[in-house]
């Protein structure tokens, strides 16, 4: 294992992995009559020279348009959130440091530039999860081609995420009484620390992280349930520890379910030190989404993390996780 992929370092920026060719997936029919896909032209952004790819969300949804999965026009786009929505979550001085553009002790460990464009796909994200949260509440489940900044603390920004888009979408609906119990399932290859904190002690929220120890953030946050793999775990022992993991999750009987499905677990990633296929990435998403539409649980998917070398990779692994959504959608229209 090169040890440039493991460790906390100085942050997430400052890893590195190989490539090897992930499988390809078949084109898709279209799928599903109501629109369940959430997605901005507006978060691809300039944050110059960079490891995170902001480019694969327009690519993901280029890919799922051009097979035929979705069709362009039925793709909801959020518009900028009211700063109260965002206060429910965050700090007003950290808002404020934000608005005015501050780059100071609560905005630099974000390890990104900070500008007007890049607060604006920040703000867009957080609308776009209320946006899919809502539509899974009507629909049994959306896909936000977006969002996943799991590392946001209340207070201050940390490892490329400014807005915690899970925690606010969440206190929203439940401040409309669209939800009383909600769980966040992050998968992710690092440990969604933000939202940890943010939901620490908070029985209505139950949150779920599987991630490489060894890795960035340390120290970690409490999590309800944390799973720390060791460096170069596969598929399978993956896919059994996430099966021991979900079990509490449908115990907590969440009325939404917030599905952080990083590609970052991905053997080639950048970032990660994980050893996961392209198909254990699908057998993962399966698990939590099909496991959702068993048990009748509204679910969201945000894209979160992925930094493969090839960004086709990171596209190919995403655009999976939103068509088995979308299939699970299609199939419950189908059924009714």
């Amino acid at each position: 294992m090169d040890p440039n992929r493991t460790g906390n370092a100085q942050g997430l920026a400052r890893r590195a992995g190989v490539w090897r060719p992930a499988t390809a997936m078949a084109p898709s029919s279209p799928m599903v009559t109501a629109p369940a896909v959430v997605w901005s032209p507006r978060y691809e952004c300039d944050i110059g020279p960079h490891v995170f790819p902001v480019r694969k969300y327009a690519l993901v949804r280029r890919r799922l348009v051009d097979e035929g999965t979705i069709v362009a026009s039925d793709v909801l786009e959020p518009s900028e959130p009211a700063r109260d929505r965002l206060a429910l979550v965050h700090t007003a001085e950290y808002l404020d440091d934000l608005e005015g553009l501050r780059y100071g002790p609560r905005t630099w460990d974000s390890e990104l530039p900070l500008t007007r464009d890049i607060v604006i796909a920040y703000t867009l994200a957080a609308e776009g999860t209320i946006l899919a949260a809502r539509r899974a509440l009507e629909l049994g489940g959306a896909v936000h081609l977006g969002g996943g900044f799991h590392h946001a603390f209340a207070d201050h920004a940390e490892g490329f995420c400014y807005i915690n888009d899970l925690a606010v979408a969440i206190r929203v609906a439940q401040r409309e009484g669209r939800v009383q119990r909600a769980a966040v399932v992050d998968l992710d290859v690092h440990q969604g620390n933000g939202t940890a904190r943010i939901f620490d002690g908070d029985e209505s929220v139950f949150t779920l992280s599987i991630h490489q120890e060894a890795n960035y953030p340390m120290p970690k946050m409490r999590s309800d349930l944390d799973v720390g793999l060791a460096d170069g775990v596969g598929d399978a022992e993956y896919l059994a520890a996430l099966d021991r993991a979900l079990e509490p999750v449908w115990a907590s009987r969440p009325d939404l379910l917030l599905y952080q499905a990083g590609a970052d677990p991905y053997r080639d990633d950048q970032l990660g030190g994980l050893n996961l296929t392209v198909d254990g990435l699908e057998a993962r998403d399966r698990r939590v989404l099909e496991g959702c539409a068993r048990r009748h649980i509204a679910s969201v998917v945000t894209l979160g993390g992925g930094y493969a070398r090839r960004v086709e990779d990171t596209v190919e692994i995403h655009a999976r996780t939103a068509r088995i959504a979308l299939g699970l959608l299609a199939g419950k229209e189908a059924s009714t």
